[in-house]
């Protein structure tokens, strides 16, 4: 089997879907994908709670350790690591790797605003001591909060975090061609963005991006399409297709004997 990090080797980039419940990771691993992450907002958001100040934690945490009994590679975002203390989220990013976690994504950011990149690159290199087959994909966040949103800002992250052992870099909110072939033909470490609004994988790959994120977008789009579906209902219109309530039962069936046996 390929491992997560010969997944960012390969002539075409790693599409990565992020998935926010079980369900959603159960269909994207039956879809073929060879990697599923989890995504910080879609589980914040569908238990209620808000992205990025921690409270999604724990349905994280267990989200990731389900998707471990997938046949998939998994990867979870775990914002800043919930904690400032850097032996704390080794501690955490170990416990994921005894559960079978093949990566993780850090923010450099909290409370929506840049942190001090000394502080990030602590937590990276604590990490890679205590876990070091650990896949780190350390975010640079300048462009995604609009601060310090230059090519050479990020440039200078993504070299510290390369400096402290991290294994890919993912600058989400990149949207200029350019900027991106420059940031991933300056970093040593794999490139990592969000899903394109006008670039395709292809074209992303070609500029030197390594690994494409789906991110929220699933989440969002599914919620828009529950709302649409009830809409044409309402409405008399054509309901839209679905996997058939019998196909994702057994789906959900088989996993639960798989995780039992």
């Amino acid at each position: 089997m390929t491992t997560f990090r010969e997944l960012h080797e390969q002539s075409a980039p790693l599409v990565l879907p992020n998935a926010w419940d079980l369900g959603s990771a159960l269909a994207f691993a039956d879809a073929g994908f060879a990697a599923v992450g989890t995504t910080s907002f879609g589980v914040a958001a569908s238990a209620g709670l808000p992205d990025g100040d921690g409270t999604g934690r724990a349905a994280t945490l267990a989200l990731a350790a389900e998707m471990c009994r997938l046949p998939v590679h998994v990867t979870a975002d775990i914002e800043d690591g919930y904690s400032d203390d850097p032996d704390a989220v080794a501690g955490l990013v170990a416990e994921l790797s005894a559960q079978g976690v093949a990566g993780v994504n850090l923010e450099d950011s909290a409370a929506g605003h840049l942190v001090d990149p000394a502080d990030v690159a602590a937590k990276i290199a604590a990490i890679k001591r205590r876990s070091p087959a650990m896949f780190v994909n350390a975010r640079v966040d300048n462009f995604w909060f609009g601060e310090q949103a230059s090519v050479e800002a990020a440039l200078q992250r993504a070299r510290s975090y390369a400096d402290a052992g991290a294994d890919g870099i993912f600058v989400p909110g990149l949207a200029q061609p350019d900027d991106i072939r420059r940031i991933a033909a300056e970093t040593s470490l794999p490139l990592n963005v969000l899903a394109h609004p006008a670039l395709s994988v292809v074209e992303l790959g070609a500029l030197g991006v390594r690994r494409v994120s789906s991110g929220s977008l699933p989440y969002r789009a599914a919620v828009d399409a529950a709302v649409d579906a009830v809409r044409a209902l309402q409405g008399g219109s054509p309901l839209p297709t679905a996997t058939a309530y019998a196909d994702m039962q057994a789906r959900l069936v088989a996993f639960r004997r798989r995780s039992t046996s």
